[in-house]
């Protein structure tokens, strides 16, 4: 599936709920499901600068693509970061270097956020497409 048809899955999946509150809870459904990052990758060169709360993610380059594992100790950034992962995880650098990201502002998730939020969602988006820039040069 392309980066595109995920950011659609996703886009219709937050078009069910009308209110933000239902969307919240489904965030924070979706952070349950975070491909779970290893207890020893949670160091200081995973955690995300610029979020309110503390995120690791960690890259793997892998058979080409990209694999992408995270956790949070905030669980609707845990939430935000599962969105993420499920667009870009499993593509190539350039594929997520040349990803728009439309969901985020189509399911209007910057605007809900609080501002510190928002810096911490544009924290992770640059943090996974620094991954990529930085394997893109590796091949």
């Amino acid at each position: 599936m392309t980066i595109q048809e995920t950011e659609q899955q996703i886009i219709d999946e937050f078009a069910n709920f009308e209110e933000w509150l239902d969307k919240y809870a489904y965030l924070i459904e979706l952070g349950k499901e975070c491909p779970a990052i290893e207890e020893k990758d949670k160091t200081e060169q995973n955690l995300i600068k610029g979020c309110q709360s503390r995120v690791w993610l960690s890259c793997e380059f892998v058979d080409g693509v990209l694999r992408f594992r995270a956790d949070s100790d905030a669980v609707i950034t845990r939430g935000i970061i599962t969105l993420l992962i499920r667009a870009l995880d499993g593509h190539t650098p350039q594929e997520i270097l040349d990803a728009d990201l439309a969901f985020i502002d189509a399911i209007g998730l910057k605007e809900h956020l609080s501002p510190t939020r928002s810096n911490g969602l544009t924290s992770m988006v640059k943090q996974m497409k620094m991954y990529a820039l930085a394997f893109s040069m590796k091949k």
